[in-house]
């Protein structure tokens, strides 16, 4: 609890100390405050979706190497295993055929 406490004075001096060093602005929403926020933020919003870009970018080559061929593959065995069981189903119970000319 000392630990905590004494830890709070120093960050509370540290934090003082800084703010006093900071200039205060005359406007805070003067044109040019606000136009340097709005550039701040158009270029954050750019350096994001340059981020996602690579990113997305990535996973999708990831994807389409890795991830594509084995699912492609269960998915022809699936297909595979469901037409052999309608034929085999189709010839034991002829009734069942989904189409006429097929019986």
């Amino acid at each position: 609890m000392r630990f905590l406490v004494i830890t709070l004075i120093l960050l509370i001096q540290a934090c003082g100390s800084l703010w006093a060093q900071t200039p205060v602005p005359g406007q805070p929403d003067s044109p040019g405050f606000l136009h340097s926020l709005m550039e701040r933020a158009s270029a954050a919003k750019a350096k994001v979706q340059n981020v996602g870009e690579v990113v997305l970018g990535y996973m999708g080559t990831y994807y389409e190497d890795h991830i594509q061929p084995v699912t492609d593959s269960y998915s022809e065995w699936a297909s595979g295993i469901q037409d052999s069981l309608k034929e085999k189903i189709q010839s034991y119970m002829p009734f069942m055929a989904t189409n006429v000319t097929d019986s």
